[in-house]
């Protein structure tokens, strides 16, 4: 079942309250005001391999718990020029809310063995540190979701599928991590079509991921894009802005409508004003969905999500 949801409705599933300056619900914000934004105090370090960038921040809120978790993923075309640091407010406003979040660094394109498989295979062994992880801390393995934005999103998506990857794929690990659903925010989910754009776009670092184009690698687009794995049988929040000009929102809601068509339970949230950085910063609107659609499928909300 596919829901595609605007603002006010799915706004209203949620009190989240961010301590900042709410940003202008009409302009979307730039890249340049996220690079600017203060970072909250850091989380926990804790390394899940050898490399310096196997790495995440484990943020746990205050209390008892056991606390589900959100895997959090950022994104910057998956290239080594951008790292996790602008995805930090997002995880502290998540973490206020209950949810311990856990925001991994991984290999990207430019980094020593980044792109293909090692920048997907980190994503997974960090997610399956978070067994490791529950050994001494206060998180709960059985209530796990992905967040991923735009290349990040990709992955989140992908996480979200692996359970489907035969042995034979270079890409299977044993008993990957179940996950309770999947939040994309301005999520590339089609890496095929994707691909197609300018050179000197995050369209052209595709085919450097996957190490070359579908006519070359079939299996590993197939093995990679989310759209191909379908259907992922989890849970799916995309949080989408009309004006965005790296991730087109038509992209995102095709890729819903073949989510629908597969099986899948989705949900689309769009805000046809804002663009591709505003879902993953929480003083936004479409970044308070965010926070909501997280809440909601880790079943910290009771309320159904609202249908149009």
């Amino acid at each position: 079942m596919t829901k595609t949801l605007f603002l006010a409705a799915a706004l209203a599933m949620s009190t989240v309250v961010t301590a900042a300056t709410p940003h202008p619900a009409t302009m979307p914000i730039t890249w340049k005001q996220v690079a600017a934004m203060p970072q909250p105090p850091a989380g926990e370090k804790i390394s899940y391999g050898e490399a310096p960038q196997q790495f995440g921040e484990l943020r746990v809120p205050k209390g008892k718990g056991p606390f589900p978790v959100v895997v959090l993923i950022h994104g910057g075309c998956w290239l080594a020029a951008y790292d996790y640091q602008y995805i930090n407010p997002l995880a502290a406003a998540l973490t206020a809310q209950g949810m311990a979040t856990w925001t991994i660094e991984y290999r990207r394109l430019g980094d020593e063995d980044g792109g293909w498989p090692n920048t997907l295979l980190d994503v997974a062994k960090a997610t399956d540190h978070l067994r490791v992880i529950a050994e001494t801390h206060p998180v709960d393995t059985a209530r796990v979701i992905s967040m991923g934005h735009s290349a990040g999103g990709h992955l989140a998506l992908w996480l979200g599928a692996r359970h489907k990857l035969a042995k034979t794929s270079e890409l299977y690990l044993p008993t990957p991590l179940a996950l309770k659903g999947v939040v994309g925010l301005a999520a590339i989910t089609d890496l095929n079509t994707y691909r197609v754009g300018p050179v000197d776009s995050c369209n052209a670092s595709v085919d450097q991921l996957m190490g070359g184009t579908p006519t070359r690698h079939p299996l590993r687009y197939a093995e990679a894009s989310p759209r191909l794995l379908l259907p992922l049988g989890v849970p799916q929040w995309l949080v989408q802005g009309g004006k965005d000009p790296i991730v087109p929102m038509e992209s995102v809601q095709a890729y819903a409508t073949a989510a629908r068509q597969a099986g899948d339970d989705g949900t689309v949230s769009v805000d046809p004003d804002l663009g591709h950085f505003d879902p993953a910063v929480p003083q936004t609107a479409l970044g308070a969905v965010a926070v909501a659609a997280a809440l909601n499928l880790l079943g910290l909300i009771d309320e159904p999500a609202p249908r149009r």
